[in-house]
């Protein structure tokens, strides 16, 4: 009968009268029909603890059995603590230099303005968020019914327009872009500067405009104009700024402007450059530093609101040149050709306690 060899036992070794190899040795691995490799190693929740030294081989000084495994896990052990420093400090430095972006999306609006952050400078962003916040106003006196707009400052209806938008009303109707209406009264005039700030009565919780700084205005910035020209609520045009400094005058009392001459057939009458336009200024005039637009203004626009790309007022409209009025006073209504003006945000600023404290009236 044949014997079959049984297996040697594990850790037998190499002698001169057994070629088989020695299991550690390096030849191992690969032989062919040799014994089967130890289990794979796993990760002792000792491994790293004090302990003795694994015994050498007799015949392989400095060889432990352990000594292939323990640099295995360390290696493991660094890169793992690597890759958490790693993954903090990536942590740590997207927190410092992006903390403002973080922080402006959660709030989904340009800082310091209503515009949001995905409109940011386009049209139809600053149109959106600041349309609730501009009103028609219609003025009537004994002379007739005018209409003009105004914009809204205060969430319980202040609103600020020109003087020659309610110079002279008897009363005084606010419409909201909401179509909502209220009755208001005039809290103080400024003809000197053309500016008037009138109060709703009984509102509370109204969408308020952003003021913004007209002396970072520069030539060819990008403006968007609101207002409600012909008694068109709301209606949104814009261009750009085309010149700074324009002196502008226009009447003190409203004589001969908008107030009086019925919503077909206004008028807009004002000087520039030693000439008349739309009509007679009379004899009570005020002229004042203005913003030059090529913004589309019309009838009705007066008092509306002039506005930057992030949605903050920069002006107040107070005149435009319609090309077929001349001095002479025709009728025509023509449209704007590109040649607005607006009174800076900084005026009205510089003189908004006096208009409401009622001392400019």
């Amino acid at each position: 009968m044949h014997m079959t060899e049984s297996p040697r036992p594990s850790g037998a070794h190499t002698t001169d009268q057994d070629p088989t190899p020695y299991p550690y040795d390096t030849t191992y691995a690969g032989a062919a029909g040799g014994y089967p490799p130890p289990p794979p190693y796993a990760p002792d929740p000792t491994a790293y603890a004090t302990e003795p030294p694994a015994p050498e081989h007799p015949e392989h000084p400095g060889r432990h059995e352990r000594r292939a495994k323990r640099p295995v896990a360390l290696l493991a052990a660094v890169a793992l603590a690597a890759a958490v420093i790693g993954g903090g400090s990536a942590a740590l430095v997207g927190e410092l230099t992006d903390g403002g972006a973080t922080a402006t999306a959660a709030t989904g609006t340009v800082q310091g303005t209503t515009v949001s952050q995905s409109s940011k400078g386009t049209v139809s962003g600053v149109a959106e968020a600041v349309s609730p916040a501009i009103v028609e106003i219609g003025a009537a006196s004994s002379a007739g019914t005018s209409t003009g707009s105004g914009v809204v400052i205060t969430e319980d209806g202040e609103i600020v327009t020109n003087n020659h938008v309610i110079s002279g009303a008897q009363q005084i109707e606010v419409t909201l872009s909401t179509g909502k209406t209220y009755t208001a009264d005039v809290v103080g005039t400024d003809p000197d500067k053309d500016l008037a700030l009138i109060k709703l009565r009984g509102a509370s919780g109204l969408k308020t405009a952003e003021l913004g700084d007209s002396s970072q205005v520069k030539v060819g910035d990008q403006v968007v104009a609101i207002g409600s020209p012909e008694g068109l609520t709301g209606t949104v045009t814009s261009g750009i700024i085309s010149a700074l400094d324009r002196d502008v005058t226009v009447a003190k009392d409203g004589s001969g402007s908008d107030s009086g001459q019925g919503r077909g057939g206004q008028q807009w009458p004002f000087e520039f450059g030693g000439q008349q336009f739309n009509g007679d200024t009379g004899e009570r005039t005020t002229t004042y530093k203005a913003l030059q637009t090529d913004a589309s203004l019309n009838p009705g626009n007066s008092g509306g609101a002039l506005i930057n790309m992030d949605g903050e007022i920069i002006g107040i409209n107070s005149a435009m040149y319609a090309p077929s009025s001349s001095a002479s006073g025709s009728g025509s209504t023509a449209g704007s050709v590109g040649l607005g003006f607006a009174i800076p945000v900084d005026t009205l600023k510089a003189d908004l306690e006096t208009l409401r404290a009622g001392d400019g009236s």
